[in-house]
């Protein structure tokens, strides 16, 4: 064989490798991305000729197919949309997203766990259906929280979030404002395609599950995590005197810029007692003791809470929450309070009063309770699995004493329940921005000594007077509402 024959063969045997190995790279090793890429529509027409399972609440589906007479089989519907629309999310030919796009595998019938339910269904020529999911939402809890943030005035940016503290069960996850996935799952492509540009470019973002992809300053409900790191350091107790005083000069500044004060609230002049500076809210407390902990110790017990994580492993995308690194003494007196570069989302802030409420002991957050086959038997169950033990039973009590004070002689009252003690703390946050007003929270649960659900509520936005804006006022009635639904 001549040279210039042997050089055709072998760039031809490399060109055949490199066919083999793209051909392999392709079919085997990338194939299960880009069957789960939500973008890959030639999946998604596949699976509009399979009927996909229902994702429930309680016995009633909130998202299911049904049989649809234009060229594909079925249609997925929602039958209360707005409701739920940021747990379910959407099925579309345009993309998927929340539990549609999380539990895809067994909502679609390709998870493993319905081996056996596909082979029964090929063997006897039936068409397959795919799995359900059973969720651990409250529906009373779950229609309370809707309800209640709709009462809101104007356009309104709010979340309200609700677990289960023993187990980390989400018992209500609402956002707003929501959207209708109904008119994403429609077979008009062209409309689809329309609507999801409208949605996205909406200033007010009705496709962001608030819940918990957004977080901003948590203000004075973060005052609990410096509460649990004073108590753990061993320098407080809840029946001690803290220090007090009408205004604090943070360390290293002079000035407005550096001055703490508590907006006309009664903190004393030197020290007064733990219950008045939690009920009261007074930031000239919080900040003394969030420097006199340090930087490092604060961190260390937001971080016990969820801060700096992510642990919500069913739902997504989950944006983290954050305490910032290597805060000198003034930025350590800001975060204590809730403010600087400190940030949450709902979830986060449920999670850190159903651990105070558990015992110190915080669950790992979760939505999907069961996976289940077409005929309803039970293939998986999650097991709740403990995130944390982020302060001491003995801490918790003490944090828990505070907060039912706070409810019941402070600012938290408007979330008192008659005959039910309830455990609550306020939160107004600056927004560090002269045209955008402060954001308000409440954070709570009841029955205090026996707890059975646990509420963080942040409203980012309403037609509401600068001035009037309280996390109280605000936010402790939907948290009411939510608690009453579940208890009672």
């Amino acid at each position: 064989m001549n040279k210039p024959i042997r050089t055709i063969s072998v760039f031809c045997l490399l060109l055949f490798l490199a066919l083999m190995a793209n051909a392999t790279w392709l079919q085997y090793v990338k194939a299960d991305d880009y069957a789960k890429d939500p973008r890959n529509r030639r999946v998604i027409e596949a699976a509009y000729s399979a009927e996909r399972g229902a994702i429930l609440v309680g016995r009633n589906p909130i998202a299911e197919s049904k049989p649809s007479d234009d060229r594909f089989d079925f249609l997925r519907t929602y039958p209360e949309p707005l409701k739920y629309a940021h747990v379910t999310g959407f099925f579309s030919y345009y993309s998927q997203t929340g539990i549609e796009q999380s539990q895809n595998q067994v909502l679609s019938g390709e998870d493993d766990l319905l081996f056996v339910t596909k082979l029964v269904d090929l063997l006897s020529g039936k068409a397959g259906k795919g799995g359900n999911v059973q969720l651990t939402l409250d529906p009373a809890a779950q229609e309370a929280a809707f309800a209640a943030l709709g009462t809101l005035p104007g356009d309104v940016q709010a979340s309200a979030v609700a677990l289960e503290p023993s187990t980390g069960k989400v018992l209500a996850m609402a956002s707003l404002p929501s959207f209708d996935p109904n008119t994403l799952a429609s077979h008009d492509f062209a409309s689809v395609t329309k609507t999801y540009d409208q949605l996205l470019a909406d200033d007010d973002d009705p496709l962001l599950n608030r819940a918990i992809q957004t977080t901003l300053p948590p203000g004075s409900t973060f005052k609990l995590v410096t509460a649990a790191a004073a108590i753990e350091s061993g320098g407080y107790q809840a029946d001690d005197e803290v220090p007090g005083g009408a205004t604090y000069q943070l360390p290293q500044t002079s000035g407005s810029s550096g001055l703490i004060d508590n907006e006309g609230r009664s903190c004393g002049v030197d020290t007064i007692p733990f219950t008045q500076a939690m009920g009261n809210s007074c930031n000239t407390t919080f900040a003394q003791l969030g420097i006199e902990v340090g930087a490092d110790e604060l961190r260390r017990q937001a971080e016990a809470f969820g801060f700096n994580q992510k642990y919500l492993e069913d739902l997504g995308p989950q944006a983290i929450s954050n305490f910032p690194d290597d805060a000198n003494p003034p930025q350590t007196g800001q975060s204590a309070i809730g403010q600087f570069e400190v940030r949450a989302s709902p979830l986060q802030m449920a999670m850190v009063v159903a651990g105070i409420a558990n015992q110190g002991k915080v669950m790992r957050p979760y939505l999907v309770d069961e996976v289940q086959s077409p005929s309803l038997e039970v293939l998986r169950q999650t097991e709740p699995e403990e995130f944390s033990q982020a302060v001491s039973a003995s801490t918790a009590d003490q944090l828990t004493d505070l907060m039912v004070y706070t409810v019941a002689q402070g600012t938290a009252s408007p979330a008192a329940i008659s005959g039910v003690t309830v455990a609550g703390k306020t939160g107004t946050a600056q927004s560090g921005q002269p045209d955008v007003p402060p954001y308000a929270w409440f954070v709570s649960f009841a029955p205090a000594q026996a707890p059975e659900v646990a509420v963080a509520v942040m409203i980012q936005k309403a037609d509401i007077d600068r001035g009037e804006i309280a996390g109280g006022r605000l936010g402790g009635p939907i948290a009411k509402a939510i608690m009453e639904a579940v208890i009672r």
